[in-house]
């Protein structure tokens, strides 16, 4: 069965190029207009994979409260904020609410494709059968690949797709200095320097909801962040 897309963009001939685009691509597609649209498609059942632009008609921030929504309902659905602002509050704002990616309209076509086929991808490496240790035990941490989840002081995190894969490329190997180009090859995103700094600040901050006294993920000035296990 073909995945399905879901395109929430209020402009007709954007929402056309896009919708065609993924067609040509195998993809089934289902496009909607405006929030409110959004809203029932997705009760009635949710994508694969979500392009999202933040202005939806007379909504200025109406694709933030579907993203919110959206990762509500659940952890691992690929959403990709796909807008016009290119402002580095809205870049932060988006992957703040669970986004996994910021792209600009000016992207490509072809570059578009290319990076949901890439998301794609890596939704089949997080479900493929494990053939590497099934669990991670760091101290308090434990990352358990078959059932998708990470928990901390026995608590569970909830993590995007994105920042799992970032978690576990940082775990793997304690005490390395992680760059950020690793980084995102690891959570097989093509993303800029920013969006993953924007991802791991996500990170610490659901981590110190359980601990206050979390500092296992550290940053490495001018190269990029490390899990230190003398600190768990």
């Amino acid at each position: 069965m073909s995945r399905c897309i879901a395109i929430v963009e209020d402009e007709p001939a954007i929402r056309h190029n896009y919708a065609e685009a993924m067609n040509k691509q195998g993809y089934q597609v289902r496009a909607y207009a405006n929030r409110a649209e959004a809203e029932a498609g997705f009760a009635r059942q949710l994508p694969d994979l979500v392009l999202l632009d933040i202005g939806l008609e007379d909504e200025i921030d109406a694709g933030f409260e579907l993203c919110r929504q959206l990762r509500a309902q659940s952890a691992t659905l690929p959403i990709i904020f796909l807008s016009a602002r290119d402002s580095d509050l809205d870049t932060i704002s988006g992957l703040r609410l669970g986004a996994d990616d910021y792209l600009t309209k000016d992207i490509s076509l072809v570059n578009l494709c290319a990076r949901v086929a890439a998301f794609f991808r890596r939704i089949d490496a997080l479900f493929k059968p494990q053939t590497a240790a099934a669990e991670i035990h760091r101290g308090d941490l434990l990352v358990d690949m078959n059932r998708y989840s990470v928990s901390w002081q026995g608590t569970p995190l909830d993590l995007s797709l994105t920042e799992f894969w970032l978690m576990h490329s940082l775990v793997s190997h304690p005490g390395h200095v992680k760059s950020r180009e690793q980084l995102m090859q690891a959570a097989h995103v093509v993303v800029d320097d920013a969006t993953i700094t924007s991802h791991i600040k996500r990170i610490r901050k659901k981590f110190c909801h359980i601990d206050n006294t979390f500092d296992a993920i550290d940053s490495v000035y001018g190269m990029g962040y490390r899990w230190q296990e003398d600190k768990v």
